[in-house]
């Protein structure tokens, strides 16, 4: 068959199948199983597939079509311009915590030491240590499955030698390691999501995510005010906070943080025009 000829068929299913955006979809996962770019829909739409990429390709089009993640079927994501390797054991990096990374780079000097808490992938730490000079950075999280990933990754990197990842439910983490320094820099895209919302998202999220990545308890501020509180011991004096929020949590957050003893505390919108950050200072 005829690369426009399978496209066409592979977006009509997305399409049926539900998925939002299933003409990119099926492209991005011809090319995935093809091997090709975005310019040969355009340039050789009579290219015929062998029967491997067509194999490949129909495997991938009928995990989309169950609402499987793209990133879950490729294996992968990009996130601030590097490369991570995802799956169905941590939370796909989204475009909305690039502005989490940027702000905190904002703040970011060489030598600094990073905490990023529920770390997940590893790519809001591992980003800001690839664009950073001799910083050194700890994830936590309280998955092992998850921080495998995120050391597989700090290895793709060439990073593992600045980022050490541990387990724990967070700062226990770190007692469990027998880590006792203080850090600069705390970073953080903790589950923020209220419980009796899960089930009303997108099935990629709701069904192929993990809950515990998503999960903020009944009003989803619960790791807020943990973090918020339980920070403390691990932090320099004036050491800077920047979480990641809901486009609606941004006076609860704030008013979490100014209750703990933070201060200069700021929110930040991101691309869309929604609030997506609240950062402020621990000054001791």
């Amino acid at each position: 068959m005829k690369y426009k000829e399978v496209y066409e068929r592979a977006a009509a299913r997305l399409q049926q199948a539900g998925v939002e955006e299933a003409a990119l979809d099926a492209r991005l996962l011809l090319e995935e199983a093809c091997g090709t770019d975005r310019n040969t829909l355009l340039a050789h739409p009579d290219r015929m597939l062998s029967e491997e990429e067509r194999t490949s390709f129909e495997k991938m089009v009928s995990a989309r079509e169950k609402r499987i993640p793209l990133q879950q079927i490729t294996g992968y994501c990009d996130f601030m311009g590097l490369r991570f390797y995802v799956n169905q054991d941590v939370l796909i990096p989204r475009q909305d915590t690039e502005n989490l990374v940027e702000e905190a780079m904002r703040y970011l000097h060489d030598g600094m030491r990073i905490l990023d808490v529920c770390t997940g992938s590893g790519c809001i730490l591992l980003s800001l240590l690839r664009y950073s000079n001799g910083c050194k950075g700890i994830g936590i999280d309280l998955s092992d499955e998850a921080l495998s990933v995120a050391r597989k990754n700090a290895e793709a990197l060439e990073l593992s030698g600045q980022a050490s990842f541990f387990q724990g439910d967070l700062f226990a983490a770190l007692v469990s390691a027998g880590r006792e320094e203080k850090f600069e820099l705390l970073v953080s895209n903790p589950p923020y999501i209220r419980s009796d919302v899960i089930e009303t998202l997108m099935p990629e999220v709701k069904d192929h995510e993990p809950r515990m990545a998503l999960d903020g308890d009944a009003d989803g501020l619960i790791f807020y005010r943990r973090i918020c509180r339980e920070a403390l011991p691990y932090l320099c004096g004036g050491a800077r906070i920047v979480f990641e929020i809901g486009y609606d949590q941004a006076a609860d957050v704030s008013g979490i943080m100014e209750e703990a003893g933070y201060r200069g505390i700021e929110t930040i919108k991101d691309y869309a025009g929604n609030d997506r950050i609240v950062t402020g200072v621990y000054f001791g």
